[in-house]
């Protein structure tokens, strides 16, 4: 893995459950070792007798319980992780992954574990003195109430999590982020791309995989140095192979130079949402296409997809450009548009064809976009809605169907005259 960026480091590390494991588990540490610490420092009034072994009791409850609730949260989060990937798609799984609820539960729950253990093993080799069991059982008292309180919240989480709608939105929320980005950069803050000279020399990726972002930034200041202008020539969401040209540069550059610019293209194994505006799009489709699969037939969860789809495809028509360039040495195509519907709508308007429903509702969300578009998108979704009018006429035995599809096909078109 190739290029990662701090700051994308940073942001990855937060989504790590065993990060905020890891943390939590750290702060319970730390508090229950600080009553021999901040025990002497109090009053002596604070040196109160909760009867015998009252603390140590408190905390074997606690130990013991939350050992069966962590078990139990995990059991729950591995089964809406698995659930999430059969029903919907597998791309939805690094979603759930991040949640913060199910991480915070989780975490909470361990570190009260923790928490737990480590104050029934320093009571039992006098650890604390009198003021620090006095202490150590007040933070009991939080620790509980942390505790219910977190596991409420995580109650009524899991009334939704992973569930079919809940995996929509999520998906539908990351493709809306990632799309409002690409629409507002649609460059990376750099210049639009130009023909590339046939003297340039190709920045050549270093392993297969997908890019999955670019440290457009490192990218621009290693090209500023080297007095380079740079054409991106591999986008994230593109699979690349070995040797696979990532950018081309004009001008000299050293190996160091490209592999300075090599760096700043990031490739791992599979692809992310972060700077990918199509994989949001794709994600949708899929949980679609599958819920129009023989074993499922759940036209509505289609519709659903298709809905969010339409709500993405407006943020991206209604999201204005920023027409600053900021790294004018660079040279970064667009995604095609045509590229974005086919993603979004080609595999269910291909698996919907036998049923029309779902083809009315393809030929509406086409007519609704056509509607608030610039006129050479318009066309493209023209174009779009003319296929999808041919595969949906296709695959309907009914000559009343086909006339339906017909006429939604005729009216999404003739929005484009109004």
């Amino acid at each position: 893995m190739a290029g990662i960026e701090w700051r994308t480091f940073v942001a990855r590390l937060a989504q790590r459950i065993w990060f905020r494991l890891a943390l939590f588990t750290v702060l319970a540490l730390a508090v229950s070792l600080l009553g021999r610490f901040a025990g002497p420092a109090l009053p002596d009034a604070w040196a109160l007798d909760f009867g015998q072994d009252s603390v140590a009791t408190i905390l074997q409850i606690l130990a013991s319980s939350m050992l069966a609730v962590t078990t139990f949260s995990l059991t729950v989060m591995i089964s809406a992780y698995s659930g999430a990937a059969a029903q919907t798609t597998p791309r939805a799984t690094q979603l759930l992954l991040a949640d913060n609820t199910s991480q915070n539960a989780l975490s909470s729950f361990l570190g009260s574990f923790v928490y737990a253990i480590v104050g029934i093993v320093a009571l039992s080799t006098s650890y604390y003195g009198e003021r620090g069991r006095t202490l150590l059982f007040l933070g009991t008292l939080v620790v509980i109430a942390i505790v219910v309180a977190t596991l409420v919240r995580w109650i009524h989480h899991l009334t939704t999590f992973g569930r079919m709608a809940d995996v929509l939105d999520r998906v539908e929320q990351a493709a809306h982020d990632t799309v409002c980005a690409y629409a507002e950069a649609p460059t990376l803050g750099g210049a639009p791309a130009t023909d590339v000279p046939a003297s340039a020399r190709a920045i050549r990726a270093g392993s297969p995989g997908c890019v999955t972002g670019i440290a457009v930034t490192a990218l621009a200041e290693a090209a500023e140095q080297a007095r380079l202008t740079v054409h991106v020539a591999a986008l994230p969401g593109v699979t690349v192979g070995l040797g696979t040209p990532l950018a081309y540069v004009e001008g000299f550059a050293d190996d160091d130079t490209a592999d300075a610019l090599r760096e700043a293209f990031r490739v791992e194994k599979h692809r992310t949402f972060e700077q990918d505006p199509r994989l949001g799009l794709v994600a949708l489709s899929e949980i679609g296409s599958r819920a129009l699969s023989p074993s499922t037939n759940d036209p509505g969860t289609a519709i659903e997809a298709l809905n969010a789809i339409q709500r993405v495809l407006t943020d991206l028509l209604t999201t204005s450009a920023d027409p600053e360039i900021s790294h004018p040495n660079l040279r970064v195509p667009t995604v095609s548009l045509e590229d974005l519907i086919e993603d979004a709508l080609r595999p269910l308007a291909r698996d919907g064809a036998g049923i029309v429903e779902v083809g009315l509702r393809v030929q509406r969300v086409l007519g609704d976009l056509i509607t608030i578009a610039e006129p050479g998108d318009a066309a493209t979704f023209m174009a779009a809605s003319g296929r999808a009018e041919q595969r949906a006429v296709g695959g309907l035995p009914d000559e009343g169907d086909r006339e339906l599809i017909t006429g939604a096909a005729a009216t999404a078109r003739a929005r484009n005259e109004r």
